[in-house]
């Protein structure tokens, strides 16, 4: 299916509002795909998403599913008194959940959801199987070849495959707790060349995408289609805050990889709170996230997680099916240069 879409551009999954069934609509009505984002939402209130796409247009469409991890065992106390002391607002308590995983996955299958797709690790063989039988592509999130491997195995139709260079969290299926990014940093080039050798299946590109000279340069890597996150952030149709808006208009702020907000490796717009937790932020994910949660609700742009990709700063406001389109001419007219380029004299 995903190698068969009129347009090979698919607006990302982005958990915490940005993503809406307007936005899914709009890529859909111009030839892509788009995703709802399940992490972090109740049961309820995906379903509620899942019936206002379906109402808004006849296209397919994806929902993207948070793999629980493991419980944590790190003591939290010393972190959650060092960002109650930079904070007006409480810090929530530090809690594991499972993003009522099972419930979601049952959800997705009952209301047969055209795609689905795995971050944070891998469903199981079983599960695959019970998807497939509802009709549903399976997609799995890796972000190096022995995870692209592991997914394989498990039965993934296709592989989203996420470069450094992505804006919100990294989709490792295991943080390190050392290195930035929770583990090896491939960029997205790089990661899809290494993957395509390792697995024979249809792979999406993703990470730092924001022009169709991208769009055209992970094509003629191998990928069947370009995911793009950071690009429609500021469309109307997302849900992203006017203070997180704001900060990516100005385009001021350099982006790094970081856990002070959720625990878990993610990049995102450097300002205060990341600075000053940079070094002190344990590997403790989704505890983190609920203690952070009360402290990044407030608003304040040097207190909230501001996702976003490396090249955040090329992205212009416009309407989805509008980004759309430019992304098309312009992977077209960079196709042709290079076409140009590499004729024989």
């Amino acid at each position: 299916m995903l190698d068969r879409l009129e347009v090979p551009v698919i607006a990302a999954p982005m958990a915490g509002g940005a993503s809406t069934p307007a936005l899914v609509a709009e890529v859909g009505r111009a030839g892509g795909l788009g995703f709802l984002a399940a992490g972090y939402l109740s049961v309820e209130a995906l379903a509620e998403q899942i019936t206002a796409t379906t109402a808004l247009t006849d296209r397919p469409f994806g929902v993207n599913l948070f793999v629980p991890g493991p419980r944590s065992t790190t003591d939290l106390a010393g972190y959650r008194e060092r960002v109650a002391a930079q904070s007006p607002t409480e810090p929530g308590e530090p809690r594991w959940d499972d993003d009522s995983y099972a419930a979601k996955l049952e959800l997705v299958m009952a209301l047969r959801v055209p795609v689905v797709s795995f971050t944070f690790g891998l469903p199981n063989p079983e599960d695959v199987h019970r998807l497939h039988a509802a009709g549903a592509t399976v997609v799995v999130t890796v972000t190096t070849p022995q995870e692209a491997a592991q997914a394989a195995q498990v039965g993934a139709d296709a592989l989203c495959v996420q470069g450094s260079e992505a804006g919100g969290h990294r989709g490792t299926f295991a943080d390190d707790g050392v290195s930035p990014g929770g583990g090896e940093l491939y960029g997205v080039l790089a990661a899809l060349r290494l993957v395509r050798a390792k697995v024979d299946l249809p792979l999406i590109a993703t990470g730092g995408l924001v022009h169709g000279a991208d769009v055209a340069a992970v094509i003629t890597a191998g990928a069947v289609a370009a995911q793009l996150g950071t690009a429609f952030l500021t469309t109307p149709e997302a849900g992203t805050s006017a203070a997180h808006r704001q900060a990516l208009a100005e385009g001021t702020r350099r982006t790094a990889l970081t856990r002070a907000f959720s625990g878990r490796p993610a990049r995102g717009l450097v300002n205060r709170f990341l600075v000053e937790n940079q070094e002190q932020a344990p590997a403790a994910y989704p505890e983190v996230h609920h203690l952070t949660k009360p402290v990044r609700a407030t608003g304040d742009p040097e207190l909230m997680s501001l996702w976003a990709g490396q090249t955040y700063a090329l992205v212009r406001p416009a309407p989805a099916a509008e980004v759309v389109a430019r992304l098309v001419a312009e992977a077209r007219q960079a196709l042709s240069v290079a076409i140009t380029r590499i004729s024989p004299v």
